[in-house]
């Protein structure tokens, strides 16, 4: 199969006659496009017309702090907003007809410790235009802290590429990247499986962000308290109704899916403070597609900005 560049879609592109279509068709909402801002559209020589038909409030950098404040209190009317503390998840509604029981989750979060030493590989850079799709060179081991060095981080865990509940929830916080970067929050994608093909598929097409492998699953552990969160494919989907409805909604957005991989593996989010000041936040996928509600996680960033700034 043939591949091509984002310069062959633009300027004087071979390809530029298809740029209206693959808007139409609605690839102006795929995160390479979202995170262009005028610097990049001009080095790659995008005409005016080009320019209009990708523009979106989003990649407006001079207004970041503004467009945040206002996405913010726009999230949490149109969610009905209501916090939940550090350690939040969705309820736990009856499993057929409640002879089923989901399984327990923890009521407090990860002790920094859980977290501190894990050993993870950075399989993607945070995209950018003429960014290699991934690294080359395979990245050497490194302590998840340094992630969080000298910002604070926002982790997704990430239960399976393929699946399109995570697919959806990926693209649709990296959607956010603008108040995240007012913020000065990073966010980085965790997945647990380093199939190689999945990734391709999954970077930048759903997440622009750099993409985490932990290999031995510690994020995931300290989820679960200690030791993995599964759930069945029957028991957990079949019989779940509030997992039926994540899927019709991620389902709704037509993004593509596959099976391929571990699944079972429950996922969730880690907002990790600056330097050694722990977990701010973490938010469990109890129900197979929950995700985390993005004004708590907004609302927390900005908690974690403000308190950089009073010091």
């Amino acid at each position: 199969m043939a591949s091509f560049s984002m310069e062959d879609f633009v300027g004087n592109g071979s390809l530029k006659e298809l740029l209206p279509k693959l808007i139409e068709e609605g690839w102006d909402d795929v995160p390479t496009f979202k995170i262009m801002n005028s610097q990049d559209m001009d080095g790659v020589n995008m005409t005016q017309q080009q320019k209009s038909m990708t523009r979106s409030p989003a990649r407006s950098s001079t207004n970041y702090d503004v467009s945040a404040e206002r996405s913010m209190v726009d999230l949490k009317i149109k969610d009905g907003h209501i916090f939940k503390g550090i350690v939040a998840a969705a309820p736990a509604e009856p499993r057929a007809c409640g002879c089923v029981q989901p399984p327990p989750i923890v009521d407090d979060v990860a002790p920094y410790s859980a977290i501190e030493n894990i050993s993870i590989q950075k399989l993607t850079p945070e995209y950018k235009i003429g960014t290699e799709c991934l690294v080359k060179t395979k990245t050497p081991p490194m302590k998840a802290s340094e992630l969080w060095r000298d910002k604070p981080v926002v982790l997704v865990c990430i239960r399976r590429p393929g699946c399109i509940m995570c697919r959806a929830e990926a693209q649709d916080l990296y959607s956010k990247k603008p108040i995240f970067d007012a913020l000065g929050v990073q966010l980085f994608a965790v997945i647990h499986e380093h199939i190689e093909a999945e990734v391709k598929d999954f970077w930048p097409r759903y997440w622009g962000g750099s993409v985490i492998y932990n290999k031995d699953m510690e994020f995931f552990k300290a989820l679960g308290g200690g030791k993995l969160l599964k759930d069945k494919f029957i028991s957990g989907f079949l019989f779940n109704p509030r997992a039926i409805a994540n899927y019709k909604r991620a389902k709704a957005t037509g993004m593509e899916q596959n099976f391929k991989g571990e699944g079972e593996i429950k996922g969730g989010l880690f907002i990790v403070s600056k330097g050694r000041s722990g977990i701010a936040y973490q938010f469990i996928e109890r129900n197979f597609g929950d995700w985390a509600p993005l004004p708590e996680v907004i609302e927390i960033c900005t908690q974690l900005q403000n308190q950089q700034q009073s010091q």
